[in-house]
């Protein structure tokens, strides 16, 4: 492979060879996709997100991963958060009863100060990516010990 840069008055030139030409081609024809997965202003249930929280943010991403079979506590989020599914089914109950299941490869907003929990009901590991849209000191959830799971 032959790369070859001259500088010539402040200019710089470069001369690649053949070799290198191809490699470009190549990484053009890899092009970048994306796919927006969710683009909203409500949580699964449909109710309007809150305003933004004044003062400074706080980002927070949490990776989870529930055994087959297991249930979540019921708990609320004081701050948004969405995620992606990448593994597994998740079942997401609002203490209305209103369910939601989530499947591998889809978007979520949760619910925020609204009290819900979440179940795999699947045969296989859920694997969760969640991002938060918090402040310093402010929980991701608030547990309800108080309520029982069914």
């Amino acid at each position: 492979m032959l790369a070859v840069t001259l500088v010539i008055s402040g200019t710089t030139f470069g001369l690649t060879s053949c070799n290198d030409a191809k490699a470009q081609e190549d990484n053009t024809a890899q092009a970048v996709k994306n796919v927006e997965l969710i683009r909203t202003s409500q949580s699964w249930d449909g109710v309007e997100l809150p305003d933004y929280l004044q003062g400074r943010p706080e980002l927070v991403a949490v990776k989870y991963e529930f055994p087959a079979g297991q249930k979540l506590g019921w708990h609320h989020h004081p701050v948004m958060n969405y995620g992606i599914l990448v593994q597994g089914e998740l079942t997401i109950i609002g203490l209305d009863g209103k369910e939601k299941t989530v499947h591998e490869g889809e978007a979520i907003v949760e619910m925020v100060n609204t009290i819900h929990h979440g179940e795999n009901r699947g045969t296989k590991p859920i694997i969760l990516y969640m991002f938060y849209l918090s402040q310093k000191d402010l929980p991701l959830a608030v547990q309800h010990p108080e309520i029982p799971l069914k």
